[in-house]
């Protein structure tokens, strides 16, 4: 029998419930981290705070902040709040920044989990009974198992394709005629470009909605996505340190407007990400999340580095997040101007003759910052359109960034393709 739709609807219906809910399950998480985790009990213990301090949510405030050195510093398991022969699944980081960071999950996170990403994609248009085709990458990546059991909770047909062999992945979506996809937008446009390549009309694909996350994407991508695949397109978010895809989601009602924080599982504060001082609602800044219900490894106040705002409810009592602009850390300062990747990608959404497949390129010469963009034209031009469209876009991104750059418009598909998070940046200046 296929679950009900009120089941992924569950959570509190008003703005008393939910707070209620919200403080009980803060105090329990503060007392299980102060009490189960060595790097709590030790941090919580240098500042005096238990759980008996938390009276208000506003309390949340006197707990200290948790940041990615403490996932790694304390690696593998320093942070972890149940012994070992309760963590039924691990998942890491690729390392490739630094140390691996480690999560884990018990029996109950897993529910938790899948019941949450089910929550997501029944946001997003999905029902029991659909096709879903996953093209998260599975492994220690938290996205391809995440999505996975999400869909399955829902009662959805899950076609675990992961990412990779793009080829396969149109002739799939063209025989088992999927009716939503999960998977990262750049690596969607990967596969929107190989449909036409084979020549199939990827307008006339089965698929009708999808749910794209793991990076941030501008409002073009996600123009270009709807209306190549005649789909609804909505956004998903998480991470590994708070649980992975399945904090917070789009409903296809208000596609676009921002994403429902599942806020009965995850308390979300606005900070200065200089300063780390509260924001309130509407302003600007970092997104730092505490999770209210994880067995596993409790985190509180995480700094996410994600830049939004917090917004009034729209389907349900609890808040949205503004899509997320951009990371800090992605920040690059040229010439003492501050620019992110998605801003560039804006810019190059407003040029109709270039495609969204791009590469930043940042150099210094002479103590000069230089920063080329590679784009890629939609189609095969001739040398007066290609100079048309490299002035365009060197105006719009000297206009609206404040900043020179040089442009290169190359061949369509001659960049690199991302089967998974796409990586924009290519930061050559000595650090």
């Amino acid at each position: 029998m296929a679950p009900d739709a009120s089941t992924f609807q569950d959570w509190p219906k008003d703005h008393a419930a939910l707070e209620a809910v919200q403080l009980a399950r803060l105090q329990e998480t503060v007392r299980h981290a102060a009490t189960n985790s060595p790097f709590y009990r030790r941090r919580l213990g240098e500042i005096g705070i238990s759980a008996d301090d938390i009276r208000s949510l506003a309390d949340i405030a006197r707990l200290p902040f948790t940041t990615k050195a403490d996932l790694r510093d304390t690696y593998p398991f320093g942070m972890f709040a149940v012994p070992s022969e309760k963590v039924a699944r691990l998942h890491a980081s690729s390392g490739t920044t630094g140390q691996p960071t480690v999560v884990g999950y018990t029996t109950g996170d897993i529910a938790t989990w899948g019941h949450l990403v089910a929550r997501c994609i029944h946001a997003a248009g999905g029902r029991p009974g659909m096709r879903v085709h996953n093209a998260y990458g599975y492994g220690l990546f938290t996205g391809g198992l995440g999505a996975h059991y999400g869909a399955e909770a829902l009662g959805c047909t899950v076609i675990p394709v992961s990412g990779g062999q793009t080829e396969r992945q149109v002739r799939l979506i063209t025989d088992l005629k999927p009716d939503l996809i999960m998977v990262t937008p750049s690596y969607m446009l990967a596969i929107l470009d190989e449909f036409r390549r084979q020549g199939v009309d990827p307008a006339a694909s089965s698929l009708r909605y999808g749910v794209f996350g793991a990076e941030p994407w501008s409002a073009g991508m996600r123009r270009e996505i709807e209306k190549a695949f005649a789909l609804r397109a909505t956004d998903i978010y998480g991470l590994s340190e708070i649980m992975g895809p399945g904090v917070a989601q789009e409903f296809l009602a208000d596609a676009g407007e921002g994403s429902t924080i599942w806020e009965d599982h995850f308390l979300p504060e606005i900070v200065d990400p200089a300063t780390g001082a509260r924001l309130p609602d509407g302003e600007t800044g970092e997104l730092v999340l505490t999770s209210l219900t994880k067995e596993a490894l409790p985190i509180l106040r995480y700094r996410t580095r994600d830049l939004t705002r917090l917004m009034p409810g729209a389907a349900t009592p609890m808040r949205r997040m503004a899509k997320i602009a951009a990371r800090s850390d992605d920040m690059l300062i040229i010439r003492g101007v501050n620019v992110f990747p998605t801003q560039i990608e804006e810019q190059i959404g407003r040029c109709s003759g270039l495609a969204p497949h791009y590469l930043i390129h940042v150099t210094r010469t002479d103590r000069l910052d230089e920063v080329t963009i590679q784009v890629e034209e939609r189609e095969p031009g001739d040398e007066a359109g290609r100079a048309h469209h490299t002035r365009t876009l060197v105006a719009l991104v000297k206009d609206n960034l404040g900043v020179s750059a040089r442009v290169e418009i190359v061949p369509a598909r001659s960049l690199p393709r991302s089967e998974g998070k796409a990586q924009r940046v290519r930061d050559t200046r000595p650090r």
